[in-house]
């Protein structure tokens, strides 16, 4: 299996908060994409993806993805075991996940209020 461009990438951010984290991306100017690629993790017989993770930004000056949670403990139990999957079929995958709570702490750090993370309706730039 071999990672794909996203089948379906989007047209705006899917949550406020991936919004607050491309601002404070940009504001560091970290070039970033958003949801680029697919890592399949299950195929059916005829090769048609079954599973597969596309991870919330990729930040090329590093070489690293990020996928970001805020949801039920249930949605990060299954995002682990996706992305434990990820690297056992593509292990020079750098990924990181940060919870509700890690984002939370960042966009403090950095100034940033996330009780008042709005959504943004731009395409993301490439």
């Amino acid at each position: 299996m071999q990672p794909v461009p996203n089948p379906n990438p989007p047209g705006a951010f899917a949550h406020p908060i991936e919004a607050e984290f491309a601002r404070l991306l940009d504001f560091y100017g970290i070039p970033w994409h958003y949801e680029p690629t697919t890592f399949p993790l299950a195929l059916d017989d005829s090769g048609h993806m079954l599973e597969a993770l596309t991870p919330d930004f990729y930040l090329p000056s590093i070489d690293l993805y990020v996928e970001l949670t805020t949801k039920q403990q249930s949605y990060i139990t299954d995002k682990h075991r996706k992305i434990r999957r990820a690297r056992a079929h593509y292990p020079e995958l750098r990924l990181r996940l940060l919870n509700r709570r890690q984002m939370r702490g960042l966009l403090l750090k950095f100034g940033l209020n996330p009780s008042q993370a709005r959504p943004v309706k731009r395409v993301p730039r490439a």
